[in-house]
């Protein structure tokens, strides 16, 4: 971003009002920095303790961004009343679903920067490419080993914003649509870390169109995670129906895998239900 001031023009300007909107000021959004840009930025300045010159150079802007951020990320959390009307919709105790909240999502769906959580599975996207009529093995090399494998492992996992990396290493590999949809496909999205490639179940007909949808709300996200266990059939009934029965070791199995007992999911989520249910 370009260093701003009083009677300053163009686009960058722009921005930066849209920016002090968001924040609470009331300011006119156009290409011009005007008296009424500059008593903002001289507010904000003085309230976040930086020096008030009613200049936006690099320590303004990156305060103003920071805090931009951190309003896109809170205006896109889970409610209470999002949790009810979910309870509602299929067929759950509240508690129920308070618990499951807890124990099987991230306790978070977006990142400060606004993005939708997501981890990058190497050993999925090789899987995707297959599915697509494509051999994996030729876009392997040494710039390519840590998103493309033949078998899980956690060693090349590096979290947060780092996963955007490695997602979009996995669709550069190849100017082809498919590679994009199975990269796509190979993330797990959102809060409740469901695959790209269960986007049909799910009632997307693209897996794009899964990804857009995860970019708006967490309850975006638990819609998502509701779709999935209506359709998912576990030991001869849906993940919906062990949920509903709190059925936590059949619910946990069907979710996590085998490896449930483990990481204790089932007696997590039967002890979070017992704290909400009691509350």
């Amino acid at each position: 971003m370009t260093t701003l001031q009083y009677k300053s023009k163009g686009e960058d300007v722009h921005v930066l009002e849209e920016i002090l909107v968001a924040l609470g000021y009331d300011v006119f959004v156009s290409n011009f920095f005007g008296s009424d840009t500059d008593g903002a930025v001289r507010d904000f300045q003085r309230k976040s303790g930086l020096v008030v010159d009613g200049i936006v150079g690099p320590k303004t802007w990156a305060v103003l961004i920071e805090k931009h951020q951190v309003i896109t990320y809170n205006n896109k959390l889970l409610g209470e009343e999002d949790l009810m009307a979910f309870a509602q919709k299929y067929d759950l105790e509240l508690a129920a679903v308070k618990a499951v909240n807890e124990v099987e999502s991230r306790g978070k769906g977006f990142l400060l920067s606004g993005k939708p959580v997501i981890l990058f599975e190497g050993h999925i996207f090789w899987k995707e490419l297959i599915k697509r009529g494509l051999n994996p093995a030729l876009f392997v090399k040494d710039g390519t080993r840590d998103i493309l494998y033949k078998r899980w492992t956690r060693k090349h996992y590096v979290g947060g914003e780092g996963e955007y990396g490695r997602l979009e290493r996995a669709i550069g590999i190849s100017t082809s649509q498919a590679v994009e949809e199975a990269a796509y496909s190979s993330a797990s999205w959102g809060a409740f870390q469901i695959m790209g490639f269960h986007h049909e179940k799910l009632g997307f007909p693209t897996v794009q169109a899964y990804v857009e949808r995860m970019k708006e709300h967490e309850r975006e996200h638990l819609e998502a995670f509701g779709q999935f266990i209506q359709h998912t059939v576990s030991q001869g009934d849906t993940l919906l129906h062990w949920l509903q029965q709190k059925n936590w070791a059949k619910f946990a199995k069907g979710y996590n895998g085998p490896g449930y007992r483990t990481n204790k999911y089932h007696t997590r989520m039967k002890k979070a239900y017992q704290k909400y249910a009691r509350a």
